[in-house]
């Protein structure tokens, strides 16, 4: 009863809600990734190269053997070299995207934090941080101008 409890309260605060909704995104974005890599960039690239898709690239390490009718008896053994260069072009448009919206989230989350910034809403509690900061300073100052008019 204690494990469907605890489940019940880590379901209801949002946590499996966010974690569901961010694995939803990702395999989105990799969808739109890996269209962006095979439709968009490999074409080109395709061109240049004599129009030799770069799945085609691999090494054969044991050719196929056929019999006379043509029905394959062993099949060949490569390193298909090009599906790893595929998959990393996709790993890198992956991880520069992804460090280009982390940036700019950063960016609106220390504007959002700078209570003195007006062109975007400043959270409640940074608000009441900063104004407590404030009233901190000016007790300090003055305090220490209550010492030096005391001191002389």
């Amino acid at each position: 009863m204690k494990f469907i409890k605890e489940f019940k309260e880590f379901a209801v605060k949002g946590n499996m809600i966010d974690m569901a909704i961010g694995i939803i995104i990702g395999a989105s974005f990799n969808k739109v990734i890996d269209v962006l890599v095979k439709k968009v960039l490999l074409p080109p690239l395709s061109l240049v190269s004599g129009n030799v898709d770069l799945r085609d690239y691999k090494i054969i390490l044991r050719p196929a053997t056929i019999d006379n009718t043509g029905k394959v008896i062993v099949k060949e053994v490569v390193m298909a070299y090009g599906y790893f260069l595929e998959t990393f072009i996709d790993f890198l448009l992956i991880g520069l995207t992804v460090f280009v919206v982390v940036k700019f989230m950063n960016r609106l989350r220390r504007k959002a934090q700078d209570a003195k910034d007006t062109t975007v809403v400043t959270p409640k509690d940074i608000e009441l941080l900063t104004g407590l900061t404030e009233l901190m300073q000016e007790q300090n100052e003055l305090l220490k101008s209550n010492l030096e008019a005391s001191a002389s």
